[in-house]
């Protein structure tokens, strides 16, 4: 299992109790932040995890011995009016990539290229990875928090589209408020005559209703959603004198949360989402009363709060290098200023790391979940990671820092009273002048630059690569210096030709 896993020896209003938090990510399509988006051609989503939310009680009660979490701090009381037989309360839900053909490109720039496949060629297999989550958990509640304006616009429109055709008949609705002209988007089947119509597409524009601080107005969002998390219940198991589990209670339905990268803005909600049903199984087993919820123990609470931010650092350190985002709300409730702080330092850290970085930890998991399988005859070779690009491009970032060392040099060293001052200062000019050209030649053929996986390079990499390098060629300083103009082009662009047509950029 790679994920995380917490249980936690705690109380709720003086009911001991052991809350635990698992998230499982599925070996199938992982990978890196910007080198695994969107679903492949077997109905694998990238970063897909399923997280299990469980609640423990009287889980030393048969055995005598001590509870799952060590039983450190464990009280002597037992919940009143249940029993004394152990009780496991449990609620599932899953994260997920868009599940369509798309891609962000690595340029250097802050923000990559959004590609898109038609998604109508993504049908196939987006009915593989639905048909599985169907089977699996029933209906699919699919939240989904992309921005409803800017780049992130295409991806949540190709959703929408993927979700359209699957359905049968599908019915769209849209509520919009003063913040933005889209607050709510669903998509339902207007009558269930095939599997798919089990889909249930719900779109809510996360950053605009909680821009300006304004977190609490996620709550708009649960309002949404109430009757369907009403509706699809939790498991709830009890210890039967014989060994047996007696299940007097079953999930039927899951909710499906993705935002971009599925890791900031999905935790929140997942988050939020987990504290509703607790509340709700602890009103059930009348340790609360209705009306009450499990946020009124701030004790627990506190518990609560940092479990699911572990969780969601835990989920983003393996997908985009750094902790999550945003997790300052999910530990305090409160969006601060320390908190933004935060995430811009991750924020450059992820930039970093994806860039420079990500390449060689993509081919770590490629190779150790058998994604890449080396040729018996070249196993061992190092040819793989050998450095193709032409020498004058190689040059280019050693160029940049011999000048800025070099003007650095001159302008924190002290100078001999004699000295002549101008052929220095025309040096440094020079040499900033040389800087200059060299910055700009890295930022407008920033695909040259970044650490790209060398054992299944996407094929949108090679793309852009090979377009980056042909730019190269008609430069007026560094294409001459190529020797032939299209040097080191390769033909496997041309593959791609056609699949390129159907992309939106």
């Amino acid at each position: 299992m790679f994920g995380m896993m917490n249980t936690t020896n705690t109380s709720i209003k003086g009911t001991s109790l052991t809350f635990v938090l698992i998230t499982r990510r599925s070996r199938y399509r992982a990978g890196t932040r910007y080198f695994s988006r969107g679903i492949d051609e077997r109905g694998n989503v990238s970063n897909f995890n399923e997280t299990e939310q469980a609640v423990i009680l009287n889980d030393d009660a048969s055995s005598g011995l001590s509870s799952f979490a060590g039983h450190e701090g464990y009280e002597d009381s037992k919940p009143k009016g249940i029993g004394r037989e152990t009780q496991v309360l449990s609620y599932v839900q899953t994260r997920g990539s868009v599940p369509v053909y798309w891609a962000e490109v690595n340029t250097l720039q802050y923000t990559p290229k959004l590609q898109i496949r038609g998604v109508e060629s993504a049908v196939q297999a987006a009915k593989r990875h639905f048909d599985e989550q169907i089977r699996l958990y029933g209906d699919n509640y699919l939240v989904n928090l992309v921005n409803e304006k800017g780049r992130e616009r295409h991806v949540k429109e190709a959703y929408e589209q993927i979700v359209k055709l699957l359905l049968s008949s599908p019915e769209e609705e849209i509520e919009a408020d003063s913040r933005s002209r889209e607050k709510f988007g669903t998509i339902e089947a207007q009558n269930s005559k095939q599997q798919f119509d089990r889909l249930h597409y719900i779109y809510f524009d996360f950053h605009n209703e909680t821009k300006g601080l304004k977190w609490h107005r996620a709550q708009l969002l649960l309002d949404q959603l109430q009757p369907a998390l009403e509706k699809q219940q939790y498991f709830h198991g009890v210890d039967a004198p014989d060994g047996r589990i007696d299940v007097r209670n079953q999930q039927t339905s899951v909710v499906r949360t993705n935002c971009m990268d599925c890791l900031d803005r999905t935790n929140v909600v997942q988050s939020m989402l987990g504290r509703w049903v607790l509340s709700r199984m602890l009103v059930d087993l009348g340790l609360l009363q209705p009306g009450q919820s499990a946020q009124d123990d701030a004790a627990f609470e506190n518990v609560f709060r940092n479990v699911w931010a572990d969780n969601a650092d835990v989920v983003s350190k393996s997908y985009s290098g750094t902790g999550a985002l945003k997790t300052d709300f999910t530990r305090t409730g409160n969006r601060t200023r320390a908190g933004m702080v935060q995430d811009v330092t991750n924020s450059v850290t992820r930039y970093i790391r994806n860039n420079f970085a990500d390449g060689p930890r993509q081919d770590g998991f490629e190779l150790l979940l058998g994604t890449y399988v080396p040729d018996s005859g070249g196993m061992g070779s190092a040819l793989h990671f050998v450095d193709r690009r032409p020498l004058v491009i190689q040059c280019v970032p050693y160029i940049l820092a011999g000048c800025l060392f070099f003007v650095m040099t001159s302008l924190f060293t002290r100078r001999m009273p004699d000295a002549t001052v101008w052929p220095l200062r025309i040096l440094v000019l020079v040499c900033l002048a040389v800087a200059m050209w060299a910055g700009i030649f890295i930022r407008g053929h920033g695909a040259l630059y970044v650490n790209w996986p060398k054992l299944n390079t996407p094929p949108w990499a090679t793309e852009g690569y090979q377009d980056a390098l042909d730019r190269v060629g008609r430069d007026h300083i560094l294409g001459p210096l190529l020797g032939v103009r299209n040097r080191g082009k390769s033909d496997v662009r041309l593959g791609y030709l056609e699949e390129g047509k159907k992309r939106i950029e």
